[in-house]
């Protein structure tokens, strides 16, 4: 369903959300489908909850997809022709950014939002430019760090090279990094970015989905539980979970995600 949302009355933000690989339409659990879903639309949703209007620029990734689908009463998402209306590994999105952001040019200048927030490195790329072109304050999130996953993934990243150079001009460039915990603050620091330009908001809980009561898995013979939450895939670090586990006596492991049952 296409839509167009209502102009904005006064005392009401327009605010553009920009995760170019992430989209809140989604279907959960394939390779690039995750967390940043979740969290872009959780925080979209929320912040129409309270009045505000949202438009999410996501790539488009199918020809049929309509240019505007309704997300709630006060969403909406846009999908951005960038690169081929396929599939593609978000680690070989980098050469679609340019026309990521004229698209995020022109749809600015013609709906002009109050502010930018981008998601994910090459979101603040694309958002970059086209916010100082239009004049807008742009703030970021980064959801992983180039230097991090070098780190600890090794030969196993394959970010493309000019990934923390990027995330470095995007810190220091935008308005305000909305980071999700400290260790990423020290991280940026050590980048160059301002440590006054950057807050902290931990990632939530839905705590209406995730509560104490309700089913429970049936327990083992051990006094405590160790949960891993997330897809099946090395840099989610079940593996982590599972090391630690031997530190941990008395204690048995719960891995919850993907793959689908049925593999």
């Amino acid at each position: 369903m296409t839509a167009d949302l209502a102009p904005v009355p006064p005392g009401v933000l327009s605010i553009a959300l920009v995760s170019e690989h992430a989209s809140p339409l989604a279907a959960l659990g394939g390779v690039d489908a995750g967390g940043q879903n979740v969290h872009v639309a959780a925080l979209a949703t929320a912040l129409a909850d309270r009045g505000h209007r949202v438009t999410v620029h996501t790539r488009r990734d199918a020809p049929d997809l309509p240019d505007r689908v309704r997300l709630g009463e006060r969403v909406e998402v846009h999908h951005v022709t960038a690169g081929p209306a396929a599939p593609v590994p978000k680690d070989r999105l980098l050469p679609y950014m340019d026309a990521f952001a004229r698209v995020l040019v022109r749809e600015w200048r013609a709906r002009t939002p109050d502010v930018v927030h981008s998601h994910y490195w090459m979101s603040g790329l694309a958002s970059l430019g086209a916010a100082r072109e239009a004049g807008l304050p742009l703030l970021h999130t980064y959801h992983a760090l180039g230097t991090v996953k070098r780190r600890h993934q090794g030969d196993a990243d394959t970010s493309p090279p000019e990934r923390i150079g990027c995330e470095i001009e995007v810190g220091t460039g935008c308005d305000r990094v909305v980071a999700t915990c400290r260790d990423e603050v020290t991280e940026l620091v050590r980048m160059g970015v301002p440590a006054d330009r950057i807050g902290v908001v931990p990632c939530g809980v839905d705590t209406e989905r995730f509560t104490p009561t309700g089913p429970r898995w049936a327990r083992g013979p051990y006094r405590h539980r160790l949960v891993q939450l997330g897809r099946l895939v090395p840099r989610k670090g079940a593996a982590v979970s599972v090391a630690a586990l031997a530190l941990l006596p008395g204690t048995e492991l719960l891995v919850a995600g993907g793959p689908p049952a049925e593999r």
